[in-house]
């Protein structure tokens, strides 16, 4: 396997993927990659990829970084080793990330569910955490508070330096010792403070010897008068280093107690760093995940070598389906090899979890084993030829393939006779299709193409060649057997046309034969891709039209039920204005019918009857024209039945005049030409008064001034009272009595806040004595 992720480039594209990752054990977890053949771990590392792929599109800012590999450290913290701030400082640091990167994950789990099941082996050591990162500060250094001890002693420490620097000033600044000193500065030896001193004046400033210049002329003498302060400083600094040792040593014990747990966060944010760095190569090379399918098929829609540069031909590669060996023919430098190659990484990056450069649609089944014979392996040391290093290898998968296997074989049968060598080619091929497995080999021979055209389960396939240019386009052609395209490249190149028809004659027939249905085919090959290519253009014309008029259909409805829901919410404006002013018209009637007599009553009805027909004119006047269906009375009689297809709705004829009728919708007389009735099939004739009056007069016997509601629920009571306060408006009562009850006070609660914005009920009060009192509501109708 290892020889095959060699030949393969594999090791090159891991290399790139690690240099990704954004810490040492992302990156050795990276070149330690081995493709899996587990369909589910295949699967998994596939989702993984693309959760990362998805987290850095959707979360840029997120940081998953900030840690160390501290493994080490936390080895010797398990043997209760006292640890070095630096190191101390590090565990600081990635405690701090392990915090952080599990609450992430935590709020994130349903968008990222593998990645924060990973983050679940994270720890939250947030006390562990505080101590280290206050105690140390980056770089190592203790901070002044790690301690009430520390900060006392190194007050202490700066407080006696201070004092000795004051004196040293003192001793450099003295007229007197001024011409002793080398340089009036004070300087530091073995922690000790000095003065330069003059060698000849060496008995002039008392004190003890620390240093002398590499010339001898200078002295450093730490004065008498600053010994004892220097003294305590270096005792200060004795037990500055004792209490730093002793805080260390205790962050170190308190790593200790949880060095396992760190070592498992460390290993899963590892984990997530390698997932992180195949998403970011992922990203970078353009790729998505393909389709994991069951069996050892491939079908790459348009894969680019991820090695090659952005610009390189992209391939169409299927195997495994229709058919199980690929030969591919062609002239060299077509791009044969960088075919298989880019099969064979395919392959490799796909069970391993890594994302492919190539179109939605490429699906890759699982291989058990990926073998390949590529390049030229000719070895000095064991005096092999091309030929038999290749032998060599061929039987060396010879003995391993099986079923579910990948084979990638280059030049198959070169460097030996043409004739014994496409032979010897023809036999590994079917001997590989026998043992099941899946094979793409190149080739020079004419024999194969043959071969493949003729065997069930072999295709031809070849890189396309621009004769005009004398370039290969690196296209795969499958179901097309290479030319070698020799004569028309030499008659490009400027051979005599004479010579290359001396070379045609000197072809058998056979081979010409071939040649010429080789050419045939290929040309209806191509008649065939051209038809296809303008037939799936066609397709996405259709399919670009059909969604249009899809969209232009709904856009449509839309509108339409939009202006429906306008007409009708105008529609109920109108009706709820008429009826106001209606009832308005009503209302003045009862006013002046309780007011007047005689002809002055008389003269009311009649003003409110052209109230009314104000009020069913501008009515019809808003009712759009309805034809209707029906015929046309040619005369009417009162109290017939007819139909308006104007309103859409029944009436009955009050009177005729002329061409006019005065009908009665509802409680609404209005008068409209003869022409817009309709007859009513059955029509019912009433005689005398209209059936909407009989109604009306019904209501005004059978209704009474109270409406007895006890024992109801407040659901019930307000559908009776709706029913009682229209009948009672029906039947011209102007005060009714509703009784509820005393009670708890629950149904009267409900029955006046119903009463409160009812539209026909201009006041209510509860009962007085004869009323009912509280147990009763009376109300005032308009």
């Amino acid at each position: 396997m290892e020889r095959t992720l060699k030949r393969l480039e594999f090791d090159k594209v891991l290399e790139r993927v690690a240099a990704l990752a954004q810490s040492e054990l992302g990156q050795q977890r990276v070149l330690e990659l081995v493709p899996s053949t587990d369909p589910l771990q295949i699967k998994r590392w596939q989702a993984e990829t693309t959760e990362g792929r998805d987290l850095l599109r959707l979360e840029p800012l997120a940081e998953l970084s900030g840690w160390h590999d501290i493994k080490g450290a936390l080895k010797r913290a398990a043997r209760f080793a006292v640890l070095s701030a630096e190191e101390l400082f590090a565990v600081g640091e990635t405690l701090a990330a392990s915090r952080q990167v599990k609450k992430f994950f935590s709020e994130k789990s349903d968008r990222y569910p593998l990645m924060a099941e990973i983050a679940e082996a994270l720890i939250n050591q947030a006390q562990l955490e505080k101590n280290i990162l206050q105690a140390i500060l980056p770089g190592g250094e203790i901070a002044d508070d790690a301690s009430p001890e520390l900060q006392q002693i190194r007050r202490g420490i700066s407080r006696s330096q201070n004092r000795i620097r004051e004196r040293m000033e003192s001793i450099i600044r003295s007229s007197d010792n001024q011409k002793y000193l080398q340089e009036p500065i004070i300087t530091i030896r073995n922690d000790r403070y000095v003065v330069p001193v003059k060698q000849e004046h060496r008995n002039q400033i008392s004190g003890i010897v620390h240093d002398q210049s590499a010339s001898g002329a200078t002295l450093f003498i730490e004065p008498m008068p600053v010994v004892e302060a220097n003294n305590e400083v270096r005792q200060l600094m004795a037990r500055e280093k004792q209490e730093i040792l002793r805080i260390l040593a205790e962050l170190s014990s308190g790593v200790s107690a949880v060095a396992e747990e760190i070592a498992t966060a460390l290993e899963a944010l590892g984990e997530l760093d390698f997932i992180m760095a195949r998403a970011r190569y992922s990203l970078k090379i353009n790729a998505w995940s393909p389709r994991i399918i069951e069996g050892a098929k491939i079908d790459i829609k348009k894969g680019r070598h991820p090695l090659l540069p952005g610009d390189a031909v992209p391939a169409t590669i299927s195997l495994g389906k229709n058919f199980k060996t690929l030969v591919i023919t062609g002239p060299n430098t077509g791009g044969k090899t960088v075919t298989l190659k880019t099969v064979g990484l395919f392959a490799l990056m796909t069970q391993a979890g890594l994302h492919l450069p190539a179109e939605a649609g490429t699906e890759m089944g699982v291989f058990r084993q990926v073998f390949a014979d590529i390049g030229d392996e000719q070895s000095i040391e064991q005096s092999l030829s091309t030929f038999s290093s290749h032998m060599t290898n061929i039987v060396r998968i010879l003995d391993q393939v099986g079923e579910g296997s990948l084979v990638l074989m280059d030049e198959l049968g070169a460097g030996t006779d043409p004739t014994e060598g496409a032979a010897l080619a023809r036999a590994i091929l079917e001997k590989l299709y026998s043992r099941g497995a899946c094979t793409i080999a190149t080739t020079h021979y004419s024999e194969l193409k043959n071969y493949a055209y003729t065997t069930p389960g072999v295709e031809n396939a070849s890189v396309e060649f621009d004769v005009e240019t004398l370039r290969p386009t690196y296209r795969l052609l499958i179901g097309r057997p290479g030319r070698s395209n020799a004569f028309e490249i030499s008659l490009r190149l400027g051979l005599t046309p004479d010579i290359i028809d001396q070379a045609r004659n000197f072809l058998t027939t056979e081979q010409v034969q071939v040649a010429d249905l080789i050419n045939k085919l290929e040309q209806t090959q191509q008649a065939a891709d051209k038809d296809r290519e303008e037939a799936a253009a066609l397709r996405r014309d259709s399919e670009k039209l059909q969604e249009r008029y899809r969209k232009l259909e709904e856009e449509l409805r839309v509108k339409r039920e939009s202006i429906l829901a306008k007409a009708q919410e105008q529609a109920s404006k109108l009706v709820r204005q008429s009826r106001l002013d209606a009832e308005e018209a009503v209302k003045e009637l009862r006013t002046k019918l309780a007011e007047e007599s005689g002809k002055s009553r008389e003269e009311a009805i009649h003003q409110a009857r052209n109230k009314l027909q104000q009020v069913t004119s501008k009515v019809a006047a808003k009712v759009p024209e309805r034809t209707g269906t029906g015929d046309i009375p040619r005369q009417v009689k009162s109290g017939e039945e007819v139909f308006l297809p104007k309103y859409n709705q029944k009436a009955y004829v009050v009177s005729v005049s002329g061409s006019n009728v005065q009908v009665q919708v509802g409680i609404m007389k209005m008068t409209v030409p003869l022409k817009e009735l309709r007859i009513v099939k059955e029509a019912r004739v009433t005689t005398g008064e209209s059936k909407v009056g009989k109604v009306l007069m019904d209501k005004a016997q059978s209704i009474g001034t109270s409406l007895d509601l006890r024992g109801m629920t407040g659901d019930e009571a307000l559908l009776e009272i709706e029913k009682y306060l229209d009948d009672a408006f029906l039947a011209g009562l102007s005060r009714v009595i509703l009784i509820h009850g005393k009670g708890t006070g629950a149904l009267r609660a409900a029955v006046q806040r119903d009463l409160k914005n009812h539209p026909r009920v201009k006041s209510f009060r509860l009962g007085e004595t004869g009323e009912g009192g509280t147990g009763a509501t009376v109300v005032d109708l308009k």
